[in-house]
């Protein structure tokens, strides 16, 4: 991944973490286990965050290719 890249996944991978852990907190089935999943929740957001600063980056480039 190049720095474009890098710097997308800086800001994606909080936000998705935050979001994920959000979900684990608030749905009530998930809050009951909420030690064992936020950690999980959290790896989850930032691995997931890598292909989405990928594409974001990409388009982001082929726009201002043009």
């Amino acid at each position: 991944m190049d720095r474009l890249g890098l710097i997308i996944w800086a800001v994606a991978a909080p936000v998705l973490m935050g979001i994920f852990v959000l979900v684990v907190l608030v749905v009530p089935s998930l809050a009951e286990q909420d030690k064992q999943l936020i950690l999980p929740a959290a790896v989850a957001g930032a691995v997931l965050a890598a292909p989405v600063a990928f594409v974001v980056a990409k388009q982001l480039k082929k726009l201002t290719q043009k």
